[in-house]
C-alpha cells in the first residue's frame, strides 16, 4: 500500500506546496529516494524513468536541506537538455513555493548569458543546469562551487552519451566529498564505469519497477510497410486516433524537418521540435504542446527528454532508434503514472529482427499490427484531404468579380451535389 508524502519526513512548508499541487500519495520511487537522502549519508543510484515522479523524489528533501544560513551553492542539478532542466526547474519552484528563503537559478544555453550572470549574483542555494552552459560560467568565474554538497545526474544515460566531455569535467571539478544522485532509466556499461569511478563504493542502489521500466502499461506494436507507403501508413494511424495527443520520433533533425513539413502541408495539428531550433522556437512549441493547441510532436530522441505531459495516447517511432536505452525513453513518454499507452512502430521488412533483439533485450513482447490495405489508404487520404480542406482560410485576395462568377456556375447545386462533384474530382485527379 502507497504512503503518503508526509509519512515521509518531509517538512510542512512543502507539504502545504504540495497539498496545492494536489500531490498527497508517494510513488515508489519516492519512498525509497526521499528517506535515504534525508536520513543517511550515501550516494544514490536509482533506476527510474521519467513519470515515476524522481523529480520530487530528489527536489524534495534536496530542499528541505538546504542550509539558508549558508549563501553559498549547495545542490547542482543536472540534466542533459534545456527542455528537462527548465520542466525540474518548474517543479522545484512550485515545490518551494512556501520557502521564499530558498533561491533557485535555471542556467541553459538559449537564455541571457547576461540575465544568468546577474541572476548569479545573489545569494544561490541551488542551481538547475546543462552541463554546457554550466562550464561556460564556471570557467568565466560566475559562481563557486567549492560549498556543494549535493551533485544530481537526471536521465545519467543520454547525459554521458551525448554530452560525455562536458559531463566528466564537471564530475571532476565538484568537491570530492560531495553527494551524488544518480538517475537513470538504463543502466549501459559506460555509465556503470561512472558509477565505480566517481561514486562512494557504499553507494545505495534502487530500482523503481526495474523489471517493466519503460514499458509498464505500454503496448508495444509494429507495423511492415514498404518504403514508399510509410507516410501513408502514418497518416492512416494518425487518422484513427483522433482526438489523441502523441509525438513521433525521427533519427534526424532532416527527417523531422521533411515529415513536420508533410503534417503541416495537409493541416495536421502539429509542431517539429530538434536541437537546430533555437530556445525561444523551442519553448513556443513546447508550450503549445502542453497547452494542447498542437496534438502532435515531430521530434528527435534528445530534445524529447523534457517532455513531460501527461495524457500521450501514443508516441511513434517512424524510425527504429539506435539502442534499447533510446527506445525506453521514446515508450516511456506515454503509459505515464499509471495510464495505459501505445508504442507504435513502423519498420520495413528487413528491420523485424531489430524487433526480436529489442523484445530479448528489454524482455517485452512487440505485437505485428495489420497494415491497412490499398482501399482503406486511399480513403483515408480522401478524409485527410477533406479535412484539410475544411481548415484552409479563405483567400481574400480572389477579385470579387472571380469569386461572383464561381458562385454562379454552383449556384444551383444542393450541398450534397457540391460534396459529390467536388469528391469526385478529387478522386479522379488522384487515382
Amino acid at each position: 500500500m502507497s504512503r503518503l508524502i508526509s509519512d515521509l519526513g518531509i517538512i510542512h512548508p512543502l507539504q502545504n506546496a504540495l497539498r496545492d499541487l494536489e500531490i498527497t500519495v508517494a510513488t515508489p520511487i519516492q519512498e525509497e529516494v526521499i528517506p535515504i537522502i534525508l536520513e543517511q549519508a550515501e550516494d544514490v543510484v536509482a533506476l527510474a524513468k521519467t513519470g515515476t515522479g524522481k523529480t520530487a523524489a530528489f527536489a524534495l528533501p534536496l530542499l528541505q536541506l538546504v542550509d539558508v544560513e549558508n549563501k553559498e551553492i549547495q545542490t547542482l542539478i543536472l540534466a542533459p537538455t534545456r527542455e528537462l532542466s527548465q520542466q525540474i526547474y518548474k517543479n522545484i519552484t512550485d515545490f518551494s513555493k512556501y520557502l521564499p528563503e530558498v533561491s533557485t537559478v535555471l542556467i541553459t544555453g538559449g537564455n541571457s548569458l547576461k540575465s544568468q550572470l546577474e541572476e548569479l549574483k545573489s545569494p544561490t542555494h541551488i542551481i538547475v543546469a546543462t552541463p554546457g552552459r554550466f562550464l561556460d560560467l564556471l570557467e568565466k568565474g560566475a559562481f563557486d562551487i567549492k560549498s556543494l554538497k549535493n551533485l544530481v545526474l537526471d536521465e545519467a544515460d543520454e547525459m554521458f552519451q551525448a554530452l560525455k566531455e562536458n559531463s566528466m569535467e564537471i564530475l571532476k571539478a565538484v568537491p570530492k566529498n560531495r553527494r551524488t544522485y544518480l538517475f537513470s532509466a538504463t543502466m549501459p556499461g559506460e555509465l556503470k564505469d561512472i558509477v565505480h569511478n566517481y561514486m562512494s563504493k557504499n553507494a545505495v542502489s534502487l530500482s523503481a519497477d526495474r523489471a517493466n521500466i519503460g514499458h509498464e502499461g505500454i503496448d508495444h506494436q509494429y507495423i511492415i510497410v514498404e518504403p514508399i507507403e510509410k507516410l501513408d501508413v502514418l497518416l492512416h494511424f494518425l487518422n484513427s486516433r483522433e482526438g489523441g495527443r502523441g509525438i513521433i520520433f525521427c533519427k534526424t533533425k532532416a527527417a523531422v524537418n521533411k515529415l513536420a513539413k508533410n503534417l503541416a502541408i495537409r493541416k495536421i495539428s502539429s509542431g517539429a521540435l530538434h536541437g537546430s531550433l533555437t530556445q525561444g522556437i523551442r519553448d513556443r512549441i513546447m508550450e503549445q504542446f502542453r497547452e494542447g493547441y498542437i496534438d502532435i510532436l515531430v521530434a528527435t530522441d534528445l530534445v524529447a527528454r523534457g517532455i513531460d505531459v501527461k495524457e500521450l495516447a501514443y508516441v511513434v517511432n517512424y524510425h527504429l532508434p539506435d539502442t534499447t536505452e533510446a527506445y525506453v525513453h521514446r515508450s516511456g513518454r506515454t503509459g505515464r503514472a499509471g495510464a495505459n499507452g501505445l508504442s507504435m512502430t513502423i519498420i520495413q521488412e528487413e528491420e523485424v529482427k531489430e524487433i526480436a533483439d529489442f523484445e530479448r533485450e528489454l524482455g517485452i513482447k512487440f505485437h505485428p499490427a495489420k497494415k491497412a490495405n490499398a482501399e482503406d489508404i486511399e480513403w483515408n487520404n480522401t478524409l485527410v484531404w477533406a479535412k484539410k480542406v475544411f481548415k484552409t482560410k479563405p483567400n481574400r485576395e480572389i477579385p470579387e468579380d472571380v469569386r461572383q462568377q464561381v458562385k454562379t456556375i454552383f449556384h444551383h447545386l444542393t450541398k450534397e451535389e457540391l460534396v459529390d462533384k467536388v469528391l469526385s474530382n478529387y478522386l479522379a485527379e488522384n487515382s
